[in-house]
């Protein structure tokens, strides 16, 4: 029974591996193997699955994969993308370090927490749900990670943040914008189509000379 139970475990592995995380749904549904609830419960107890969410799962040694947070991150709540603090430190924008994993969506703002880290989501209208690129995991070629670009990332901040206002608020976030495309910023800005975050924005721009 323990040699078949570990056989199963392997070849479940093997066709679930790649895919870095998955549903229960695609595993009951997927078509290629099937196993049960029972089965999937007692892997993660033994420390062979890690639960993500309620049915979403991974292999524990998706945690030595650096880009491993942000592609989880886009599958645990969808449609997202990272955007906000994360995306801001990851373009190497703002001194601190990061310890959430923060996105943005057009569902209800949520949070999770699991052995991969905290992951936080925030709501912006549907509208808003644009500005975001591919990033190519350096761990997994068939990876892809949504992210937001520099200029869009820096328009959730302002957006989900209003009690930035003032130059000397804008001056603390210590942002570095040498990277940053005004005219595209400008085009973000008139598509997000929020006057409050206009004014933001203009306000912005005074503070840093840009």
């Amino acid at each position: 029974m323990e040699t078949n139970e570990r056989a199963s475990y392997l070849t479940f592995r093997s066709i679930f591996s790649e895919m870095g995380c998955f549903s229960l749904n695609q595993i009951r549904f997927g078509g290629v193997y099937q196993v049960g609830r029972n089965s999937i419960s007692r892997w993660v107890k033994e420390g062979k699955l890690i639960q993500l969410r309620q049915g979403m799962y991974a292999f524990p040694d998706v945690k030595q994969d650096g880009d491993a947070p942000f592609y989880i991150a886009n599958k645990l709540y969808t449609p997202s993308y990272i955007s906000i603090h994360s995306a801001l430190a990851f373009y190497g924008m703002i001194p601190e370090a990061v310890v959430q994993i923060t996105s943005v969506g057009s569902r209800k703002t949520t949070f999770f927490e699991n052995e991969l880290g905290q992951f936080s989501y925030h709501t912006v209208k549907r509208e808003a749900m644009f500005g975001y690129t591919i990033e190519q995991s350096a761990f997994h070629p068939t990876w892809g990670m949504l992210i937001a670009e520099r200029e869009k990332a820096i328009l959730d901040l302002l957006y989900l943040y209003p009690q930035y206002t003032s130059k000397l608020d804008m001056l603390d976030l210590r942002l570095d914008l040498d990277d940053v495309d005004i005219v595209k910023l400008d085009a973000y800005t008139v598509q997000y189509g929020v006057r409050a975050l206009e004014k933001r924005v203009q306000t912005l721009k005074e503070a840093y000379s840009i």
